[in-house]
């Protein structure tokens, strides 16, 4: 088995990204499955394009993309994305989309493939807080969610996908708000870690409620 870790680039003017600093820290095999790691841009456009060349070039089994959401508590399992871009702040190219589509032939929405609810489970029982999200934003984030399941449904099929939302390390908070949460980078690693192999061993998803009320 072979999975296929992302991280973004800093963004935002951010020095560092957790997202790809942690991946970096993944060992090479979890749960028997190969992990390549690959850095992509945070640009709408490129993006997708990047992480399409590299399905064709190692045709993993699953995809995982990961990204930092400043504000956020804990590690986020994302549920859902949607056919929608809207930069509140320019990307890395200077792209900044106004309520577009992503894919004009694309569903409304994907669901993840992956699962979700054993991924959280199986972070929470080692020790990492983590929740589902239900909300991957409208920025880069959706963006590389929405086109990997998009080309997973199109292109590479039975090639499952997900995303996970990081918050930030501990260097990025020097100098924010009193109160800013952040999560140390070894820890963020091991939520991933832990996630992949809850993706790696299960097909079936974990039966579970883990609903919102808002």
């Amino acid at each position: 088995m072979k999975v296929l870790v992302t991280g973004f680039d800093p963004f935002g003017g951010e020095a560092v990204n957790p997202a790809f600093e942690a991946v970096k820290l993944l060992p090479d095999q979890i749960a028997g499955a190969q992990i390549i790691k690959l850095e992509i841009p945070t640009v709408f456009t490129r993006s997708a394009k990047v992480v399409e060349q590299a399905m064709e070039e190692h045709k993993p089994d699953i995809v995982i993309n990961v990204g930092q959401a400043g504000g956020r508590s804990c590690m986020t399992v994302e549920k859902v994305a949607i056919n929608l871009a809207e930069a509140r702040i320019p990307d890395n190219d200077g792209e900044q989309p106004f309520d577009e589509p992503l894919r004009e032939d694309g569903e409304t929405a994907y669901f993840a493939t992956v699962p979700v609810k054993a991924m959280v489970e199986n972070m929470r029982k080692n020790g990492v807080p983590a929740h589902i999200s239900y909300t991957a934003g409208t920025y880069v984030c959706n963006s590389i969610m929405y086109n990997v399941l998009y080309l997973a449904a199109k292109k590479f099929p039975g090639v499952r996908a997900g995303f996970i939302h990081v918050p930030y390390e501990n260097g990025q908070v020097v100098g924010k708000p009193n109160g800013t949460p952040f999560m140390p980078l070894d820890l963020i690693a091991k939520g991933l870690e832990y996630g992949i192999e809850a993706a790696a061993q299960n097909t079936e998803d974990a039966k579970v409620t883990m609903g919102e009320t808002h």
